[in-house]
C-alpha cells in the first residue's frame, strides 16, 4: 500500500463509521417486539382504571399503525398505552406528547410545546409510558413517534377525549 493511499483508507473508514454512528442503518432492519400487560391487568381495582382518552395512529414519515390510549389509576396515576402498535425503527426515536390537536409532519411538532415520555420501548407490540400526574389532556392532545436525532415525526394519534 502506497503512503498516499494510507490517509484516504483511513478518513473513508473514519467516514464509514461516523455514518453507521449517526445513521444506524441495521434498525431499518431489526425490529424490537414489546409485550407489557394491560393497565387494567395491573390494577387491583379494574373497575375504576378510566379511559381518559384514545386515537389512532396515522403515518407520516414511516407507516405507523395502532392506538394509543390514556388510563386513570385509582389515586390518579396517568399511563399511555400502545397498542396493537407497529412503526419503522429507528434511532434516538421518542415518544412524545404534543400540545396541538394534531401532528400531520414535522414542523407542527417542532412548532408546539412537547412532553417526551421516553425512548420508544420498541417498534412493534404493546407498552406502556407512565404521564406527568399533572397532564393537561386538553392541552397535550396528541401522541407523536418522533425520531430525536432527525428531527422526523414518524406517525401520530390525535386523542378524544
Amino acid at each position: 500500500m502506497s503512503r498516499k493511499a494510507r490517509p484516504l483508507i483511513y478518513t473513508a473508514v473514519l467516514a464509514a463509521a461516523v455514518l453507521w454512528y449517526l445513521f444506524r442503518p441495521e434498525l431499518l432492519f431489526v425490529d424490537k417486539t414489546v409485550s407489557e400487560q394491560h393497565p387494567t391487568e395491573i390494577s387491583d381495582i379494574p373497575s375504576e382504571v378510566a379511559l381518559l382518552a384514545q386515537g389512532t395512529f396515522r403515518g407520516v414519515a414511516h407507516e405507523t399503525t395502532g392506538s394509543a390510549m390514556i388510563y386513570r389509576y385509582p389515586g390518579g396515576r396517568k399511563t399511555l398505552r400502545l397498542m396493537n402498535f407497529e412503526t419503522s425503527n429507528g434511532p434516538d426515536v421518542h415518544i412524545y406528547l404534543v400540545a396541538a390537536p394534531e401532528a400531520p409532519d414535522d414542523e407542527s411538532v417542532k412548532r408546539a410545546e412537547v412532553i417526551d415520555l421516553g425512548i420508544m420501548k420498541g417498534n412493534i407490540g404493546d407498552q406502556n409510558y407512565d404521564l406527568p400526574d399533572d397532564i393537561d389532556l386538553k392541552k397535550f392532545q396528541t401522541v407523536t413517534i418522533w425520531c430525536q436525532r432527525f428531527g422526523v415525526n414518524f406517525g401520530s394519534a390525535p386523542l378524544g377525549i
